[in-house]
Order: structure tokens, then C-alpha cells, then sequence
């Protein structure tokens, strides 16, 4: 009898442990103490790789948006498979168009040797540059502090990804309940879909629109058809903004209004219904690059929050791409 009182004493002792430890909060000062030199390594070598291919910042961008929504921020969306695991690179969204993995290897090893151990999280250094990618191509006014001490992931699940990540097909309310689940609203899918002045997109992602919907200017629709005839040419890229394709600004909510949304998602954010709240903000996000700034700046913040690993769960990976070897014991 005493065992059993014993035995229930450790899980109450074990669960307190847990509860306490954890579920930490970020913080934009985690790595003060640890590796100050962090944070301004990682911009460093964004800042050297935008300034040879200003592109990079879009995929970096899209890596941290693609790793948030599949099972919180946790840097799943790196691992490589495994016998145990198909990963995320493998999902719909995902394969043929993520990029970047090599240059987060790259600095995940440069803030590694400056910290002499692993003691920043892959996960971090996708939200870092990420932000960094921003505000390198928008300028000062989209810099933000990063909430930071996230975990790594030790699995992911490509099942999940597909399921999770948002399609370019999606209408509206789809896009609305996919961002609702992942604890975001209207504003946070209209804010965060600003990311799109930057990048580009391969034909077949958006051929479908620009041969049938009808929510789309004319003229635009055939300018784009001459780069993606209707058949062929799938791979073909083109800038979902034209205008500046290269500049982080408001220039795609301006492409919005212009019915010149690059994807089906995309126009679906404007329809001309000036009753609608993400019509509303599509409007003042045009002619307010500043309200945009500052709303894209706090609902990037809140999706960096979505379920991150903090305290004892998960891990801080050796290598982005592969979880850590029990051989070698695991860091805390």
C-alpha cells in the first residue's frame, strides 16, 4: 500500500515539474547571458546573402510561416526523413518550393562556433531571420523584436503539413478557418498575407486563376499567360508583385484593389465589398504603409507564439536538419 502511495506522490511531483517548467514564455532578451553574439551573427550573414539574392528573404520568410503552422513553431519544417518519419519537406506545399534550408545550416554553424556549443534553437533562427529578412528589405520601420526560446521539434509528420498549411485554391472561408485554427483572425490573415510583396510563385500555382477566375483584371491575366501558356511552362516563375518585387512594402494590397492578386488566395482577401472587414483592410493597408507595418509587425509576433516547445520538451538540434543522437545525450 505504501508503494502505491509513494508511486502516486512522484506523478504529482512529476506533473507539478512539469507545469512549472515547462511552459515557459518567450522573450526577446533569451540569449542576453548565454550568446550575445547571436542575434547580430544571424543578421550578418541575411544581410551578405539579400544583398547578393534579395529573393532569399521571401524563402526565408515562407520558412517560418510553413513551420508555425504545422504543429506550432517548433522547426519541424527542417528535418530531413527518417526511417521513423516522412517529414514536412515532403508535404504538397512544401516539396520543390521550400529553399533556404542550406543557409540555415549556415548560420545555425556560425552562431554555434561563436557560442561554442549549441545553445540557439533552429526554430529561433527561423524566426530571426525571418524578421531580419523583413527588415532588410523594407527598411527600419519593419524591424521588430523577436519573442525568443523556442525548442526544436524531435519528429514531423508530413500527414500534418498537408493538412495544416493553407492552399492557393483556398476561397475566403477557408482561408479564415484555417487561420482561426492556428489561433489567428481576419487581420492577422490579411496582415500576414502581405508577406506576398515579396517572392514568386510557379505557374502552376496560379495557372487555374489566370485562365478561370473572374475576379482579376484582363490585361493582367494575359500578361501573365504569356510566361504560363495553359499548357506547359508549370515550373515558369513570375513576382507576385510586380510593381516592387523586391522591397517590402504595401505595394501588394495595391495589386489587391487593381483586381492583380498573383494567386486565387490572394484575391480572395478583396472582393470590392467595402462592408467587409478584410476589404477594409486591404484599403487602409494601401494607402497606409504604416498601419501595415505596425499590424504585420504584431500578428508576425502572435504567429511566432503559436505552441512553441519551451522548458524540458524537445530539444536544441546539433543539426537543423536531423534530430539529436541519444549516443550523444541531449541538450538541455
Amino acid at each position: 500500500m505504501a508503494s502505491h502511495h509513494i508511486q502516486y506522490f512522484i506523478v504529482i511531483l512529476m506533473s507539478t515539474f512539469l507545469t512549472i517548467h515547462s511552459f515557459e514564455e518567450l522573450t526577446p532578451d533569451f540569449y542576453n547571458d548565454v550568446c550575445p553574439q547571436a542575434l547580430p551573427i544571424i543578421h550578418s550573414i541575411v544581410l551578405q546573402k539579400l544583398n547578393m539574392k534579395p529573393r532569399m528573404g521571401a524563402h526565408l520568410l515562407r520558412l517560418h510561416f510553413h513551420d508555425c503552422f504545422v504543429n506550432g513553431c517548433d522547426g519541424s519544417v527542417l528535418l530531413d526523413d527518417t526511417p521513423n518519419f516522412i517529414g514536412e519537406k515532403n508535404a504538397i506545399s512544401n516539396i520543390d518550393s521550400l529553399k533556404g534550408f542550406m543557409l540555415v545550416d549556415i548560420m545555425k554553424a556560425a552562431v554555434d562556433k561563436a557560442c561554442k556549443r549549441s545553445v540557439v534553437s533552429c526554430a529561433d533562427i527561423l524566426a530571426i531571420a525571418a524578421r531580419d529578412s523583413v527588415s532588410i528589405l523594407g527598411g527600419p520601420s519593419y524591424w521588430y523584436e523577436v519573442p525568443l526560446g523556442r525548442r526544436d521539434a524531435r519528429n514531423a509528420i508530413k500527414k500534418d503539413a498537408d493538412f495544416y498549411l493553407p492552399s492557393q485554391l483556398f476561397n475566403f472561408s477557408q482561408l479564415v478557418s484555417n487561420f482561426e485554427f492556428q489561433g489567428l483572425n481576419i487581420k492577422d490573415l490579411v496582415a500576414l498575407s502581405g508577406a506576398h510583396t515579396i517572392g514568386m510563385a510557379k505557374c502552376s500555382s496560379f495557372k487555374e486563376r489566370i485562365y478561370n477566375d473572374t475576379n482579376i483584371d484582363p490585361d493582367f491575366a494575359i500578361s501573365m499567360q504569356e510566361n504560363c501558356p495553359i499548357k506547359g511552362c508549370d515550373d515558369h516563375f513570375e513576382a507576385f508583385d510586380h510593381v516592387t518585387p523586391n522591397k517590402f512594402d504595401n505595394s501588394y494590397y495595391k495589386n489587391l484593389i487593381n483586381k492583380k492578386g498573383l494567386l486565387h488566395s490572394d484575391q480572395e482577401l478583396f472582393k470590392g465589398d467595402d462592408g467587409s472587414e478584410s476589404d477594409r483592410l486591404v484599403r487602409r493597408y494601401s494607402r497606409n504603409p504604416h498601419a501595415f507595418a505596425r499590424d504585420f509587425k504584431a500578428s508576425m509576433i502572435k504567429m511566432g507564439n503559436i505552441k512553441p516547445l519551451t522548458g524540458i520538451f524537445g530539444e536544441i538540434r546539433r543539426d537543423c536538419n536531423k534530430v539529436n543522437s541519444y549516443l550523444h545525450g541531449l541538450n538541455e
